[in-house]
């Protein structure tokens, strides 16, 4: 057998016993969290592992999306970027600086580069 392939033999069950782990610990860290803060803070009900796995699952849909690598608003955010960049390489100096003057005036940051503050 190629090496590849032995090393394969070996890591797939790992990994898979690895993310077996990984649930099992994250359920019983949600359920004991939850058994110990709710019922006496709120006057909840105690929950299950297989409740608390339930719990886990609905926030990580909430508020940790679906899949792995960028999330779509980091990517957004990333073009957005790559277009500012781009615009901005193609203004001339007096365009750019016109620029920076209309931003700080619309967003605040202190006087536009041409005035000065009154003492």
């Amino acid at each position: 057998m190629r090496p590849r392939v032995k090393r394969l033999i070996w890591i797939a069950p790992l990994a898979i016993l690895g993310m077996a782990l990984f649930v099992f610990l994250g359920g019983e860290i949600v359920k004991l969290l939850w058994n110990w803060l709710l019922p006496p803070l709120f006057g909840w009900r105690l929950i299950t592992f297989w409740q608390a796995l339930g719990v886990l699952v609905l926030c990580r849909i909430l508020f940790g999306g679906i899949g792995a690598g960028r999330s779509m608003r980091s990517s957004m955010r990333h073009r957005m970027q790559e277009r500012m960049e781009e615009r901005c390489s193609n203004m001339t100096p007096e365009e750019r600086e016109q620029f920076r003057q209309r931003m700080r005036e619309r967003w605040g940051f202190g006087p536009p580069a041409g005035e000065s503050k009154a003492p």
